[in-house]
């Protein structure tokens, strides 16, 4: 025997509710299947779950904008950075650059790898110790380093940065609206529940075939069990 199961998505749930009160109305003596009281808290409540959802929605299309925006911005800090430590340690190779030089940018004068810039905190933290180095070291009077110099890392170190302040808001703002509009969820599944057990016993004594068509022109949604799936199937094949 087929079973009804509320909405599992927030857009199911404003249709599942949208739908009843579209029957309501159109009913010849409406409050006789839904009550009155029932309409109105529906009517009361959908606004507001509807917009919530709509602003998470749009949140949530902002955020996904903004991270591509985010990762192509970390992949050229990266870069960058990653360029000019390998051309930093080129230089102390050469001779060009005294190895403890190198202290001055947070590095080991012994340890030519590239440091880990994976993650957004350590391109913002290798960003800046880089940047601070290269100013102290030709304050000192060393030579500046070219193809990157200094000024072009640190436009795109800068860059990245802000792009990850941007993030950190749409995320932010995201999750607020997501958090509102869970807090509605159990209210709206009982306006819906309501809706529904109410529908159901006013059409209670109508044969089954007819009562499951005239509860789901409310919204009620039903479905076939996975051995009444099977067995419905083979009932088409059969015909």
């Amino acid at each position: 025997m087929p079973y009804r199961r509320l909405p599992n998505t927030d857009q199911s749930r404003i249709r599942a509710i949208n739908t009843a009160l579209e029957q309501y109305r159109s009913e010849n003596i409406p409050g006789q299947v839904v009550n009155l009281r029932t309409k109105n808290d529906a009517e009361a409540f959908l606004p507001g779950f509807e917009n919530a959802h709509h602003e998470y929605l749009h949140s949530l299309e902002k955020q996904k904008g903004a991270s591509k925006k985010y990762y192509m911005q970390m992949r050229m800090a990266r870069l960058y950075l990653s360029h000019f430590i390998q051309v930093l340690n080129f230089g102390v190779i050469r001779n060009e650059i005294k190895k403890e030089a190198k202290k001055l940018y947070g590095l080991d004068p012994d340890n030519y790898t590239v440091p880990d810039l994976s993650t957004e905190g350590s391109i913002l933290s290798w960003g800046e110790q880089i940047i601070n180095g290269e100013k102290q070291r030709i304050s000192s009077g060393g030579s500046p380093i070219y193809n990157p110099a200094i000024a072009k890392v640190s436009v795109h170190y800068e860059i990245y940065r802000d792009t990850c302040i941007s993030q950190k808001i749409f995320q932010k703002n995201t999750n607020r609206y997501l958090e509102q509009i869970t807090a509605m969820r159990k209210e709206c599944d009982a306006i819906i529940l309501d809706i529904w057990n109410q529908v159901e016993e006013y059409f209670k004594n109508v044969p089954e075939e007819k009562r499951r068509e005239l509860c789901e022109q409310y919204g009620v949604r039903y479905y076939l069990r996975k051995n009444e799936k099977e067995a419905s199937e083979e009932d088409e094949s059969d015909d």
